[in-house]
């Protein structure tokens, strides 16, 4: 059986330490007839493990995040005479809501910032739908219990919260704000900086420290050109996708129509 050696070269070394676990699971599953259900998992980290799984021939992989088009999903890793559409994938809803009108004030980063405020890690915990009434988040079922007794507080609103199957699940529609910029390149730097109305000092020591993704893959290069499609997050600023290039202004500046993630 193939070894992950010749993969390395087609990720970050930061991911290795995930290829290498990723790789077991797979070996397990296709070896040893184990079956395995990881946390939840971002897209990279789904990207790798498919990538993985394909290099063995006796291995199936199942992702789901609990509703069609799911961005963080768990995947059960089988040998591929199991039917993975049957097996439970065991996940549940938190719901959370409060009387107090500032509920509607809070965001995506307020209750994420409260549940792993608890301790809790951040593979427990799948997509969050926000909406002016409460929020709905899909976590692994082992931990339910646990936030429905513990989770009292987001961003000093007192909550309450309740367990809730899959089923009633109320999702919330992905709100991108409009921008219109230009800029004199395509470079992240520059497009991330007029995004988030950062100076190119500013810009660039978050980059160059690790905490920007595209495409959730780690980007330390201030440099890279970015393309129509491109989904950046930049660590405690938000995140953006680039919708569309639109071309060169007279002044030869490049005009990019961004929507950004509130």
């Amino acid at each position: 059986m193939a070894r992950t050696d010749d993969i390395y070269v087609h990720f970050l070394p930061e991911e290795k330490p995930f290829i290498d676990r990723a790789w077991e699971w797979v070996v397990n599953a296709g070896d040893y007839h184990e079956v395995k259900l990881t946390g939840f998992l971002d897209p990279r980290q789904s990207l790798i493990l498919t990538s993985l799984a394909n290099r063995h021939p006796d291995v199936a992989v199942r992702l789901d995040g609990g509703y069609d088009g799911a961005e963080r999903r768990r995947a059960l890793i089988a040998p591929d005479y199991r039917d993975l559409n049957s097996e439970p994938m065991d996940m549940k809803v938190i719901s959370v809501t409060s009387e107090d009108e500032r509920l509607a004030e809070l965001d995506h980063g307020d209750y994420m910032g409260a549940i792993l405020g608890l301790g809790l890690k951040r593979d427990v915990i799948g997509d969050f739908h926000v909406r002016e009434d409460g929020c709905h988040v899909i976590v692994t079922a082992d931990i339910a219990d646990f936030l429905n007794l513990h989770l009292r507080q987001v961003h000093r609103v007192s909550v309450l919260t309740d367990i809730l199957e899959l089923e009633q699940l109320k999702m919330a529609d992905s709100v991108q704000e409009p921008l219109d910029i230009t800029v004199a390149s395509l470079r992240l730097d520059g497009i991330a900086g007029d995004v988030f109305r950062l100076s190119r000092s500013k810009i660039l020591a978050p980059i160059k420290a690790g905490r920007c993704r595209v495409n959730w893959k780690t980007e330390e290069d201030p440099s890279k050109p970015l393309k129509a499609g491109d989904v950046v997050s930049l660590q405690g600023f938000g995140r953006f996708k680039v919708l569309e290039l639109e071309g060169m202004t007279k002044k030869g500046r490049y005009r990019v129509k961004i929507g950004k993630f509130v």
